[in-house]
């Protein structure tokens, strides 16, 4: 790496702020930081001042990288201003859907398929953070035994929604806990507080959400292989942050709990939280991650781990990781520094 690059982070929200939060974490090499938005202002985010520019073209002038915060289920501002962030020199690397399933746009995980940042020919786009956190978790295991089949039930935190959807979820533990009615279904559809919804999300004329298309389709992209079949649910849960999943597959060839263990806690930012705790009560009882153990942090916690009965070829997992850093922010700078890696900027 240079001495710094010349770094644009383009949307304030919450995955914005994870972004420039994560490129401090990570020292990733700035000479230069502007932080673009629909408005001028100022924002701070860790006890540090950041000026907030109104988002053009011109802005874009002298940056070599841009991180597009982007926002799950609307047009983000990189179908607007990416190409010509483009014309002006940078990467860009977009949070958002709008570039995901362009076939000249690579969809990356760089623990993954970093490789593919190589074919960029300028935008790279980050995957659904329900897809990220899915793939993570079985990339050591397809490199057991290619994957035949998966069967994911998600369960997914508000955040995944924005910072306003936030807010109403808290509204609404106030008003079940103040016994009062519920305030106005604005950003989520109905009463998540002490419920469950199954579809939060746009529906399609085949019966499935949008939200689970994406992991279909995304997941065929990041693996090269269009030939598993994948069957998900996607389920918003009361959690302000961290999303779980439950991931059922079929192998090729039969993987052990004991191989799929040891091939996990080697991989790249994966945590196997699935260690026999033993006991009086219950000898076999095992550790089990939860949202709240990944909230704030950067690895995926894989637990659970176990073979299905049934079917000889079938393993499952309890996977989970905080939506908004490996989900989204930590996500994109690891795509950055991925470019950087392998020399890849335009300029």
């Amino acid at each position: 790496m240079n001495t710094g690059y010349r770094v644009a982070v383009v949307g304030a929200g919450a995955v914005g702020v994870e972004m420039i939060r994560i490129l401090r974490e990570r020292a990733f090499p700035i000479s230069d930081l502007q932080v673009l938005a629909r408005s001028d202002r100022e924002m701070v985010v860790d006890g540090l001042t950041y000026p907030v520019r109104t988002t053009t073209e011109e802005a874009f002038a002298g940056v070599q990288i841009a991180l597009f915060a982007g926002t799950e289920g609307e047009k983000g501002a990189a179908v607007t201003f990416g190409p010509a962030a483009v014309r002006h020199g940078a990467v860009v690397i977009d949070n958002g859907k709008d570039f995901r399933m362009d076939p000249k746009v690579p969809l990356v995980v760089p623990e993954v398929n970093g490789e593919d940042v190589e074919w960029h020919e300028g935008i790279i786009a980050n995957p659904n953070c329900s897809t990220v956190q899915m793939v993570h978790a079985l990339k050591p295991l397809y490199d057991l035994s290619p994957i035949r089949r998966i069967v994911v039930s998600t369960y997914q935190s508000i955040s995944g929604s924005g910072a306003p959807a936030v807010r109403e979820f808290e509204q609404q533990i106030r008003a079940v806990a103040d016994g009062m009615n519920m305030p106005d279904y604005v950003h989520i559809p109905a009463q998540l507080a002490q419920n469950v919804l199954a579809g939060c999300w746009t529906f399609l004329e085949n019966g499935y959400q949008d939200e689970e298309w994406k992991m279909i389709l995304e997941t065929h992209k990041i693996l090269h292989d269009n030939q598993i079949l994948i069957s998900p649910t996607t389920v918003r849960v009361p959690v302000i942050a961290g999303h779980s999943e439950s991931v059922y597959i079929e192998t090729e060839r039969k993987i052990t709990a004991d191989e799929a263990r040891d091939a996990l806690s080697r991989f790249p930012n994966i945590r196997v939280v699935d260690d026999l705790l033993g006991g009086e009560k219950n000898p076999f009882a095992r550790s089990c991650p939860t949202p709240l153990d990944a909230a704030g942090g950067s690895d995926t916690l894989v637990g659970r781990i176990r073979e299905d009965p049934f079917v000889p070829n079938g393993l499952l997992l309890w996977v989970v990781n905080d939506n908004l850093r490996k989900g989204a922010a930590l996500n994109a700078v690891q795509i950055a520094e991925e470019v950087v890696r392998r020399n890849r900027l335009i300029r």
